[in-house]
């Protein structure tokens, strides 16, 4: 492949997972030439079954995307210990080749700073991304209904009909009816019906980390659609610095090449659109004579307010067959909890659980479908055969059955990403240090949130054997923050057009910008953000 830099050039694009992706579509549809440097690979698409039986093969060691190595080496010196490799995927495609799928909209308390706790408001409303919001359900084809009595105001359906509640959502949408708790669908980016040129979802259940079928999004569809406009991709072409001109506009992407070659990419605009992580960690190699903190760094803030979604879970078994396992991915959740987390929950005249007025964090309820162990990984890892393996994956499996949430953790400015000089990556660069904690209001927001899963599963008549709560929680893999947004340049990295207030031609379109980070799950944000993005990116064009 010829990774040589493109003569012209209008815009530069650092990254091809979701935003890259989609700010390259719309700006070479727009015309535009466009060219992104991505870091990593191009997976082709015939290896994805491969890689699916890989990742469900016992005692397989390694990732699935291959992420790991000198490439991908990180430190994390924080109170909590950041597992960044699990959270990321480096090629074309990026996080999405890995993802759940699960596309949902922030609420407006998210951007106005509601909640009844101290979280800051963003910049822009609601109302400011509610028409990229749709823009992003159709470019990504996201399947759901209008059953949620707690979602946000929108203008239309959803582009594909949602999914069907699986046979255990039936169970808990019993339980819950009889708690005064609504149940609802789940709007996923998967193929419900044929769409885009994809098919629909035929159910291969391994939906993280591989969809074979390719009924999943993921973000080398809009790849592959600024190519066919005319942009130009270059794979295992990781941007080691941006450097500026005299008027401190970025001048070149300086960029490696397998061969060992660095390059300069010249172009009129830029957009970093490279995730919570590796956005900071650039901008800060990016350090000159005139920007010695760091590119885009007046106010000091690059990497501060990393931020994470906290998993909170509580499961075991039922009397009864539960089906688990026979859908890999979410299809009924509950957000009664989001905007009022401390409600109390009642059955008739009785109070199950009391009211609390302590300040929370959103809690999102989810019902999972792939409680207990897998009859497939049963019996690969298995030593039994014939009847014998039969008879005990029949014991181990069909009556398992969870729930899961999600809360988001507070803006803390203690929570960063910055440069571990102690170790480098294979191009000699300081490799990112994660510096995470997630504090007092993150600890009770998952304590109530196992309080609400407990009375749903008591209610069931679900014998608990374990629960994922405050003390043994870990990160649901949505790094947020790092280059968040505002008006006053003093306190923010980006404006609300996402442009950076130090640099002007240097846009970024990443879940980095995000104030807050709520307890939904990022990706539809982060994609709604890149569309903006992109129109603004065209403005200055």
């Amino acid at each position: 492949m010829d990774r040589k830099p493109s003569e012209r050039a209008d815009v530069c694009v650092v990254g091809a997972g979701p935003a890259g992706a989609l700010v390259a579509s719309r700006l070479a549809s727009d015309g535009y030439d466009v060219l992104v440097l991505e870091a990593g690979p191009r997976f082709e698409f015939d290896e994805r079954e491969a890689r699916m039986e890989r990742a469900i093969r016992p005692g397989d060691e390694g990732s699935v995307w291959e992420m790991g190595g000198e490439r991908d080496e990180f430190t994390a010196s924080g109170d909590r210990y950041y597992p960044l490799n699990v959270a990321r995927v480096k090629g074309v495609g990026g996080s999405t080749l890995h993802w759940q799928g699960m596309v949902m909209r922030l609420h407006p308390t998210d951007f106005e700073g509601g909640h009844d706790n101290d979280d800051p408001a963003w910049p822009i409303g609601y109302d400011d991304l509610r028409p990229y919001y749709a823009d992003a359900e159709r470019a990504l084809g996201v399947a759901g209904d209008a059953d949620n009595p707690f979602a946000p105001p929108r203008d239309g359906p959803y582009p594909l009909p949602g999914f069907p509640p699986s046979y255990s959502d039936s169970l808990f949408a019993e339980a819950c009816e009889r708690l005064g708790i609504a149940t609802h669908s789940v709007p996923n980016a998967r193929n419900s019906e044929a769409y885009d040129g994809r098919g629909p979802c035929v159910g291969y259940g391994t939906c993280q980390p591989v969809c074979p079928s390719g009924a999943k999004y993921d973000a080398s569809v809009h790849i592959e659609d600024a190519e066919a406009e005319g942009a130009r991709v270059v794979d295992r072409a990781p941007v080691q610095r941006l450097e500026t001109d005299r008027d401190g506009r970025v001048e070149a992407a300086v960029y490696a090449t397998p061969d060992g070659r660095e390059h300069r990419q010249t172009a009129r605009e830029f957009v970093v659109a490279a995730g919570g992580v590796e956005t900071p960690r650039l901008l800060l190699l990016s350090r000159s004579k005139r920007h010695r903190d760091g590119l885009a760094n007046g106010s000091g803030l690059v990497g501060h307010y990393f931020m994470e979604h906290l998993f909170a879970g509580a499961g075991g078994m039922l009397d009864r067959r539960t089906r688990q396992n026979h859908v890999g991915f979410i299809t009924s959740e509950c957000h009664q909890f989001y905007d009022d987390p401390g409600q109390a929950i009642e059955r008739g005249d009785e109070t199950v659980l009391e009211r609390t007025d302590a300040a929370l964090s959103p809690i999102k309820l989810e019902f999972l479908n792939y409680a207990g162990p897998s009859p497939v990984e049963l019996a690969l890892g298995g030593e039994e055969w014939g009847d014998t393996l039969l008879s005990s994956l029949r014991e181990a499996y069909g009556n398992s059955i969870a729930m899961g949430g999600l809360v988001g953790q507070p803006p803390r400015k203690e929570n960063r990403v910055t440069l571990d000089p102690s170790t480098t990556d294979d191009h000699g660069n300081p490799v990112p240090d994660i510096r995470w904690s997630w504090g007092e209001r993150a600890e009770r927001s998952l304590a109530r949130t196992n309080e609400i899963q407990h009375a749903v599963l008591d209610e069931l008549g679900v014998d608990v054997s374990w629960t994922v709560g405050p003390e043994n929680t870990g990160p649901a893999y949505h790094h947020m923050g790092t280059t968040r947004m505002g008006t006053d340049p003093d306190e923010s990295v980006v404006n609300p057009q996402l442009r950076t207030h130090d640099v002007s031609n240097l846009a970024i379109a990443s879940s980095s910008v995000f104030v807050t980070a709520g307890s939904m799950n990022p990706t539809l944000t982060i994609a709604a953000l890149a569309l903006k993005c992109a129109d603004h990116v065209r403005e200055r064009l």
